[in-house]
Order: C-alpha cells, then sequence, then structure tokens
C-alpha cells in the first residue's frame, strides 16, 4: 500500500519557495528556504543532449537566462555558469537536490517531455531508485506516468490536467484511452479551470498555483493540497 500522505500534510512551494528577485525559481537557495521551513517542494525536470538531468520549469533558457537555446541541445558544461534571472543562483542538477534534500522535505518531481518517451524516465529511475526519502513523480504526458507504471509501479505517480485555453494537442493528448492506463495515484489541476468532475474522483485532487491570499482562502478546502507561489506571504491553517 502506497502512503500518500505526504501529499496532504502541508502545502506544496511550487518550484521552491522563491522570489525571483533574491532567490530564483528552482534553484538550491529555493530548496533550502523550504527545508527551512520543513515545507514539500514542487520541481521541474528537464534532460540536457548529454543525459544530465536538470532542476528547470522551461524548456528554452530565454526567461530565466536570456540565452535564446533549448535545454535538449545543450549540455552541462554549457550552462553549469550561467545565472537564474538577476540572482547568484544557478541552474541545479537533480542529482544536486537530491543530496541537498536527502529527506528532509518530500518531493514532488514533474519530469517535461521535450525529448523522446521513456528517455528521461530511464535516467530519471538511476537515481530515484537509491533515494531514501518521500518522492512523487508527475508529468502532463500520460505515456510518461503509465511508463512508472510498468516500470516503477512502487513509485508515487501524479497526472498534470491542462489549464482551459491550452494547445489543442494537449487536449486531444488528455482524451485519449491512454491516459485511463497511466492510472495515477492523484490527479494535479490548474485552480482556473472548471474542476467539477475531476474533484469527485476518489484519488487526491491537487490544486495548482495559488498566486493570492485570496486564490488560497477560496480553494483551501476544495482539493486535498494545494501548491503555492509566494509561500511565505499566506497565511496557512494546519492541515
Amino acid at each position: 500500500m502506497k502512503d500518500l500522505s505526504f501529499l496532504e500534510e502541508k502545502a506544496i512551494a511550487h518550484r521552491g519557495i522563491h522570489d525571483n528577485k533574491e532567490i530564483a525559481e528552482n534553484s538550491i537557495s529555493a530548496f533550502k528556504e523550504c527545508i527551512k521551513e520543513e515545507v514539500p517542494i514542487e520541481l521541474d525536470i528537464h534532460l540536457l543532449k548529454d543525459n544530465e538531468i536538470v532542476v528547470i520549469h522551461d524548456d528554452n533558457l530565454k526567461r530565466l537566462t536570456r540565452m535564446k537555446k533549448r535545454l535538449k541541445d545543450l549540455t552541462y558544461d554549457q550552462i553549469k555558469d550561467l545565472k537564474l534571472l538577476d540572482t547568484d543562483d544557478k541552474i541545479p542538477t537533480l542529482k544536486e537536490v537530491l543530496e541537498l534534500v536527502d529527506g528532509k522535505v518530500p518531493l514532488i518531481i514533474e519530469l517535461k517531455y521535450d525529448n523522446p518517451p521513456s528517455k528521461l524516465e530511464k535516467e530519471v529511475v538511476k537515481l530515484l531508485d537509491h533515494y531514501k526519502g518521500p518522492f512523487a513523480v508527475k508529468s502532463f504526458h500520460p505515456l510518461i506516468v503509465y511508463w512508472f507504471k510498468k516500470n516503477r509501479p512502487e513509485y508515487i505517480r501524479g497526472l498534470l490536467v491542462p489549464s482551459n485555453g491550452e494547445e489543442l494537442k494537449r487536449k486531444i493528448l488528455h482524451s485519449m484511452i491512454l491516459s485511463r492506463f497511466a492510472d495515477p495515484d492523484f490527479i494535479s489541476v490548474d485552480i482556473r479551470r472548471n474542476n467539477r468532475k475531476i474533484l469527485n474522483k476518489n484519488i487526491p485532487v491537487l490544486g495548482w498555483t495559488i498566486k493570492s491570499q485570496e486564490e488560497y482562502d477560496f480553494n483551501e478546502y476544495k482539493y486535498r493540497n494545494l501548491i503555492v507561489d509566494d509561500y511565505k506571504k499566506l497565511k496557512r491553517n494546519t492541515k
């Protein structure tokens, strides 16, 4: 029986505790703040050209580093010294983050899909198979979630549901029967979409992303848990 309790105990810090001024999202500094505050971390991972896994949200470096290049075309040596936004933070590897966190707080790891199916998954399990702390994996792509069902059924796996208005391709992907076969342990959904049918499911539903106190107060009891920005600014009730 899988223990999913860590997904519901405390609100989850979206890309760590950051302000993108002094502390960048998805950075070692942001994750250190989470450890200090004993807060679960949600983070994003991509696979580089040299098979190194890095923790970053975008598939292109333009927004965060002003380098107009795609991650999948680069090696770690090419990006390791880049600064994130106007901070002193750099792009961490997943290995570095796992060593830092070391089971101190839960991790919710989102796999991006700008590489061929199963390529990132196969590299991720090389690290996570030896990790001792609580973690879950999730993705928008049902085939990625299905890969974990088939190859690592013991992992806690989640399916992200696209927002209203996102590109048609994603919506078609989620309407495919493969979404059923992915058999997720939890679902993560944008709070801004119509969620009535999703919220009635008998597995945990996490809402993302809370950006204000008003959103937090309105959604706190609609979902099993919430993924939030500006973590330190929110007044949160104890679950």
